[in-house]
């Protein structure tokens, strides 16, 4: 394997489709007929073909948005993760018959250089926000490496770019502006929905089970939650003082005693397994006594999935301020996103494999 590398190192042409040299602007100049130059999320300026026919994805986040980009027809290597079909990401899950058989270049975080010279792609795609981790992996496999930033939110700066940077990459411009245009009127839909709706009159509400790191019972919870950040709610996690997701003290949620609870389905097993064992504990919150307990999707998983985020925020707003919302069809809804970000509406599938948008009952 290490011979193997080291004459791949030394007579890369013949392995991939650049050399290093051809791959680094700061030694070729400028555009040639056959290549281009593109800045990429790094500021790094890589010199890649006109036209870009195929890629390997490296780092979470890359495939998702490629994917989002309608790019995937693109791919000739996955990571190791992406060879196991899942429901809890949306754009693994529809497009798993075409992963499937596609080679293994890399296990999340982890490069597998050969493997990826093997397959030749045109450009490695590297979610990160790390240039030098770019140049390493350019220099080593002598293939252009464009990065992204990726998002572990919803519609941040990032997401954005990551669909920016992704269109000028594969020649998919108008598709990025499609997916701009879209993300800004879920925004401002949202906003023009929720502005007129004082402070006062809004509900408190705590989401447990968010997975971070793992699994999480009841006391897993997230400060700047995004999609209740996108609808500006009440999140009782935002007054602890601890940024992102965490651990809370459940007699900390007892005491703010909130006025509506979600449950992140990831989160859900552990929460009914403490429940069976400390009942009373749960049945003094009110939102409990009173059934206003509600599901969130889990939209985090490798790193946050755009598309059931967005969802899980029309169902969370659908619920706070009904009233704003009473137009809203949350499977209608639900769909329209999918289709618009995946090119398929896979809520059915979701339903199907127990997670879907409805009241919970504690131990069920």
């Amino acid at each position: 394997m290490t011979c193997l590398l080291a004459f791949c190192l030394l007579a890369v042409s013949g392995c991939g489709k650049q050399t290093a040299e051809k791959a680094d602007p700061a030694v070729s100049g400028t555009d040639t007929e056959d290549t281009r130059v593109m800045t990429d999320g790094t500021n790094r300026e890589v010199e890649i073909p006109a036209k870009v026919d195929s890629i390997v994805c490296l780092n979470v986040g890359a495939l998702r948005y490629t994917c989002y980009m309608q790019a995937q027809d693109l791919v000739t290597g996955v990571e190791d993760y992406e060879k196991e079909q899942s429901i809890s990401r949306g754009y693994n899950y529809v497009n798993y018959d075409q992963f499937a058989d596609l080679p293994v270049v890399g296990n999340n975080g982890t490069h597998y250089a050969e493997e990826i010279i093997a397959v030749d792609p045109d450009v490695i795609v590297l979610a990160s926000h790390d240039a030098k981790e770019a140049d390493q992996l350019q220099t080593t496999t002598g293939i252009p490496v464009v990065t992204v930033p990726g998002s572990d939110t919803t519609m941040d700066e990032d997401a954005y770019e990551t669909l920016r940077l992704m269109g000028e990459l594969y020649g998919k411009e108008e598709r990025a502006q499609e997916l701009t245009d879209y993300l800004d009127s879920i925004r401002a839909d949202l906003e023009k929905r929720t502005a007129g709706v004082p402070d006062e009159e809004k509900p408190t509400v705590y989401v447990g089970g968010v997975s971070y790191k793992g699994a999480h019972g009841f006391e897993g919870t997230e400060s700047g939650y995004g999609p209740f950040a996108l609808i500006g709610a009440k999140n009782l996690a935002d007054e602890n003082g601890t940024a992102g997701a965490y651990d809370i003290d459940p007699e900390q949620v007892l005491a703010w005693d909130p006025d509506i609870i979600f449950l992140d389905y990831n989160g859900l097993d552990l929460i009914n397994e403490d429940y069976a064992s400390n009942p009373a504990f749960y049945e003094q919150l009110t939102a409990v006594q009173e059934g206003r307990v509600y599901a969130q999707i889990s939209f985090r998983s490798s790193a946050a999935n755009l598309d059931t985020a967005l969802a899980d925020t029309y169902y969370a707003a659908s619920v706070l301020y009904p009233e704003q919302f009473a137009d809203i069809d949350i499977e209608e809804k639900a769909a329209e996103i999918f289709e618009k970000l995946l090119g398929t509406n896979f809520y059915e599938d979701l339903k199907a494999n127990g997670y879907e948008f409805r009241e919970i009952t504690f131990g069920e």
